[in-house]
């Protein structure tokens, strides 16, 4: 039996149990089955950790009625061994059952982080588009750990169950009055806080989608932090993130409040069943129905009681808080990718190799072997052709974000706020299947990609944009995250991306830490390593856009030579104004309107075309 780390199979070819994403309850269910086994031990040792007090208030009155006041040193021994044994059991099952519990956290904690990962790779650039980011992120962190929570403590209310009926036998057996009153009592006692649980339910729901906004507002600074401190915009988001801060502070309260409402009934209902049981059971020794070792057993039960009961009440507010991260949590993975599998035929299942790449929309043609380089008199033009050529969907649409128009709102206009939502998120995948499934306009070899399986496009395409980012991890892990290249073949990427110094800066060289997005490096430092891990990954077809956006002219002028040099031979296509990088083209496509209105050299291109010459000319403005 594999317990930690969970082995998640989903989303990837070798899937076994994909997560149940149709309701909350479903997904919690399956996240319980799913580590069914240690739920089961959790339950057994949960008992034996009950049983011992539910067991011994019966021990210690079967001690004093045929022990103690007869006056029997043997009988009593005997049921103080008997006591002794049942307490040792529930010491370490106790142990056991703590052991069980950690491990049933872990597994639904890690699982769900893993799960989400798997679910961030399997969806690509296509999750950014349909849920922000702070969303995943809370899903990953904060709502796993909720998860954890609700297994752990789902295992510990089934063995409390089966010790309450235990007890309820054992007065039922000694008294019918006081097992009725338990029997029905108890019931009662749980469905006295139901009232309280669904205002608890959403006031959890506002304080969860309060912080995941929190959230995704604290990603959007840091990523673009270097930006607000160049329009000098920290003050206005800082003062944004403090706003928001204050209404996750007042969600907060108020579920705190809910919460504190529903400890309290569970804490005063099951005292008051202990008043009960004990005014009831001093009436049956005052009239001789019970004898004195029953009263003190009763005495025993009444307080053994309470244990059960609060953690049914602990059991219900747990579940409650898991549902409401369920439901978020449903939302990330039952999104499915647009990507289908292409239709059968060798055609349609591999790409050609040194083969032309035509672009139907744009009219652009890179030849098999040669660096071609896009100007652009709008970057975004160019920017959509490179999209293309990867095979990624526009970045046109904003996210849908969870519940944000049902802050405050109740009921029917809550379901409706929800409806309005999930119709949203419909209406963008959608469209994003319809994208994803027609013909794209883009051939390699006459071959359209979206008759290509999405692999066999990975593995020949890359595209490195100004998007790409690096992940907190050492200098080796940012240039090869597989472990697939040599040192030898690590150098000469670095030195192509003119990316030694940063080498030479990190204490530790190839082992030297780097922040998560590179915050320790400068911009240019950060474009040369993602260049040069671009440049390490040898794909067949590299895309590269504005490669050189962030460095200065003699860094540019090296790395032009470089680049040029180094993928001579294999299809490289750059899309750049940079005339540094112009210079070493094989061939120029100048697109205008979308369109390409004239290839050829940069040298012919200057001769001859007035537009290109302003374009090339601006670029060379913006690069001083």
């Amino acid at each position: 039996m594999r317990t930690y780390p969970p082995d998640v199979t989903a989303y990837t070819a070798d899937e076994q149990s994909p997560p149940d994403t149709r309701t909350p309850a479903a997904f919690l269910w399956w996240l319980v089955r799913r580590q069914g086994q240690v739920v089961a031990l959790n339950v057994v040792f949960g008992l034996f950790w009950f049983l011992p007090a539910a067991v011994s208030p019966y021990l210690l009155g079967q001690a004093i009625d045929h022990g103690i006041l007869p006056g029997d040193t043997v009988a009593t021994v005997r049921w103080a061994a008997l006591l002794a044994l049942a307490i040792t059991t529930g010491v370490v099952s106790g142990v056991a059952m703590h052991t069980a519990a950690v491990t049933s956290w872990l597994m639904a904690l890690y699982g769900t982080t893993k799960l989400v990962t798997r679910k961030a790779v399997q969806m690509g650039h296509v999750l950014a588009r349909r849920t922000p980011t702070g969303e995943v992120l809370s899903v990953a962190s904060s709502d796993s750990d909720t998860f954890g929570a609700a297994c752990e403590v789902f295992a510990r209310a089934v063995a409390a169950f089966i010790a309450f009926l235990l007890v309820a036998g054992l007065v039922l057996s000694t008294s019918v009055k006081l097992g009725l009153v338990v029997l029905i009592a108890a019931p009662l006692l749980v469905g006295a806080a139901s009232p309280l649980l669904r205002p608890l339910q959403r006031a959890q729901a506002l304080e969860r989608t309060r912080s995941g906004e929190l959230t995704g507002m604290a990603t959007d600074i840091v990523a673009g932090l270097r930006i607000l401190r160049g329009i000098g915009g920290e003050r206005t988001f800082g003062n944004n993130y403090a706003d928001q801060s204050q209404k996750v502070r007042a969600a907060g309260v108020s579920a705190g409040s809910w919460q504190a409402g529903v400890d309290a009934v569970g804490t005063l209902l099951s005292g008051l069943l202990l008043v009960v049981l004990t005014w009831l059971g001093t009436r049956e020794l005052v009239e001789g129905r019970l004898t004195l070792g029953e009263l003190v057993s009763f005495f025993g039960y009444a307080v053994f009681m309470v244990w059960p009961i609060q953690t049914f009440f602990e059991f219900f507010q747990k579940w409650v808080q898991a549902l409401v991260s369920a439901g978020k949590t449903i939302a990330v993975l039952g999104q499915r990718p647009p990507w289908h599998a292409p239709e059968t035929g060798e055609a349609r299942t591999e790409l050609p190799r040194d083969a032309e790449i035509r672009d139907a929309t744009s009219g652009f043609v890179a030849r098999p072997g040669r660096f071609t380089v896009v100007v652009s008199a709008l970057p975004d033009d160019s920017a959509a052709l490179a999209d293309r050529i990867g095979r990624y969907l526009a970045t046109d649409t904003e996210p849908v974000s969870e519940d944000v128009a049902e802050d405050g709102l109740k009921g029917r206009a809550a379901r409706d706020a929800r409806s309005a939502r999930a119709a949203r998120r419909a209406a963008i995948a959608a469209r994003d299947l319809a994208e994803a499934s027609r013909d794209c306009g883009v051939t390699i070899g006459g071959v359209d990609l979206a008759r290509v399986p999405m692999e066999a496009i990975r593995s020949r395409i890359l595209l490195s944009d100004a998007g790409s980012q690096l992940f907190a991890g050492t200098l080796q892990e940012a240039l090869d995250p597989h472990g697939r290249a040599t040192r030898e073949q690590a150098e000469q990427a670095l030195r192509v991306a003119n990316a030694e110094d940063v080498y030479d800066a990190l204490p530790g060289g190839w082992q030297g830490l780097i922040d998560e997005r590179g915050r320790g490096l400068s911009g240019g430092q950060r474009q040369r390593v993602v260049l040069a891990r671009a440049l390490l990954a040898d794909a067949d077809i590299l895309v590269l856009v504005e490669p050189t956006s962030a460095v200065d002219a003699h860094t540019e002028a090296r790395i032009a030579t470089r680049l040029a040099d180094h993928r001579r031979g294999r299809t490289t296509i750059v899309t750049t104004v940079s005339p540094l990088l112009l210079h070493e083209a094989d061939e120029i496509a100048f697109l205008d309107g979308g369109k390409v209105i004239a290839t050829g050299s940069h040298a012919e291109l200057i001769a001859t075309l007035p537009a290109y010459r302003r374009v090339v000319a601006r670029g060379m403005e913006e690069g001083l």
